[in-house]
């Protein structure tokens, strides 16, 4: 990719340190985009993802660190170079935990930016080659989906349906627990469809307040409240002929719930502050930790649009009930924040393993992904120990029960087994799916263990 192809997005809340800026980088070819505020640097990274952003540190409201932390928090790694005036040590450090590719300090020098900027885009790629070469391994292994990686039974049934909905132009609504990764979902989604040369578009429901929302979705007129300086289309348009992901949608308002049905009808909508009617062509895909169904009720949301949502469903499976999908995601994290950190990781010792797969991860693969990284950061050696795992939540087995101190393996394995068959009535079949093990194993450490010939007093006979 040339220059004249690489679109870099300058943040600075200072008018001539962005426009300084971007002289020197259109000098050198490069496409610009600029932004006065963390927050507006977000809206445009959703509406037009660029190769790479520069961002200065100190900014009011949210400043570079903070842009940092929310870009990767909504998943995105593109690389980030920060630009300060305040050359220490200490932001130096900050900006590069926070996700940061390379720190310079103000005033710039431009043969050092220009080194920086290609440094950042060079690794990038890379990064993105070798992601997409572990991303076909996977799929060949029937380990993974496009960006989503898991092997065991319960990923394994979502694959094939997510397989057969991807083609359609079918709304899909995709619930779960948070940090379960519905925007990978999303995103695979896209991938697989006939849309996926087309734009994907984001938009975060929950972090827009209720009268920017609108305008985010609809986009609006020269004048139509105060601070429209200019028109601006809003999502729908920019993912004409593509997919519109709308993350945690049930935070949006009833007042825009009203108008999102009508673009679900109709396929049409008028900018705010305007008349003119805009025509789009825009698969949608929406997601929620919430019980949409209770919100319902509730009458926090309007019965017909969540069943426009809803035309196919798909139900994200939590990471306590993937198995041994706890490791091969950690594998994966380990390789990636190793590679981001100049770390060369071997991998993880039998008691970290442990560790891992006996933690219920009440915050799923986020807080896996969160765990692994902090770990690659602070292992002395290149062998993750158990003493590296920083585990929040409480330690608990894949069941919920609390952990046994000491506990062997063959005791922890007894205790999921019977625990799990208790709260499904005893049918092996079903225990099986939950701990991502075979049937016949469960029915054979039954029978090892003396349990009525391999059945619970709870199954029935013709289970």
């Amino acid at each position: 990719m040339n220059r004249q192809e690489r679109h870099i997005l300058v943040v600075d809340d200072e008018a001539s340190a962005r426009s300084g800026l971007e002289r020197l980088l259109v000098s050198e070819k490069y496409k610009v985009s600029t932004a006065d505020s963390g927050e507006a640097a977000l809206a445009l990274v959703e509406a037009s993802p660029p190769d790479l952003l520069i961002t200065d540190l100190r900014m009011p409201k949210m400043d570079g660190i903070a842009l940092l932390e929310e870009l990767r928090r909504r998943g995105n790694d593109i690389p980030v170079i920060v630009a300060t005036a305040f050359g220490d040590i200490q932001n130096a450090v900050s900006a590069m935990r926070a996700g940061a590719d390379d720190y310079l300090t103000k005033p710039i020098e431009f043969d050092a930016l220009l080194v920086a900027v290609e440094k950042a885009l060079s690794q990038h790629a890379l990064r993105v080659e070798a992601e997409n070469l572990r991303r076909q391994v996977r799929e060949e292994n029937g380990q993974g989906l496009r960006g989503l990686v898991g092997s065991s039974a319960a990923m394994q049934r979502f694959y094939a349906t997510l397989r057969k909905v991807a083609p359609s132009r079918a709304t899909v609504l995709v619930s779960g627990e948070s940090g379960t990764g519905k925007g990978e979902v999303a995103k695979a989604l896209h991938e697989l469809s006939p849309r996926k040369s087309k734009p994907f578009v984001t938009v975060h429901c929950a972090a827009l307040a209720e009268n920017l929302l609108e305008s985010e979705l609809f986009g609006h007129e020269k004048g139509a409240f105060t601070g429209a300086d200019r028109r601006r289309p809003g999502r729908f348009e920019v993912a004409d002929g593509g997919t519109l992901f709308l993350d945690e949608v049930g935070e949006i308002p009833l007042s825009t719930q009203v108008k999102l049905l009508r673009v679900l009808q109709e396929r049409a909508f008028e900018r705010v502050g305007g008349n003119e009617t805009i025509r789009v062509d825009v698969r949608l895909v929406a997601a929620t930790n919430k019980d949409l169904t209770e919100q319902v009720r509730k009458g926090a949301f309007r019965e017909d649009l969540y069943y426009r949502l809803a035309v196919v469903s798909l139900d994200m499976p939590p990471l306590w009930q993937r198995g041994g999908d706890v490791l091969l995601l950690a594998e994966h994290f380990l390789t990636k924040y190793g590679a981001e950190n100049g770390r060369s990781m071997r991998g993880f010792s039998a008691a970290a393993r442990r560790r891992l797969l006996e933690h219920r991860w009440p915050g799923n693969v986020r807080a896996l992904e969160n765990t692994v990284e902090r770990a690659v950061v602070l292992a002395e050696g290149d062998i993750i120990e158990e003493s590296d795992l920083v585990l929040e939540g409480g330690e608990v087995s894949v069941t919920g029960a609390p952990r046994i101190p000491g506990a062997t393996m063959a005791e922890i394995e007894r205790h999921a087994i019977l625990t799990t068959l208790g709260a499904v009535g005893g049918k092996p079949a079903k225990a099986a799916e939950i701990l991502d093990i075979g049937v016949r194993t469960i029915q054979y450490r039954l029978k090892e263990w003396k349990m009525d010939g391999g059945r619970t007093e709870h199954e029935s006979k013709d289970d």
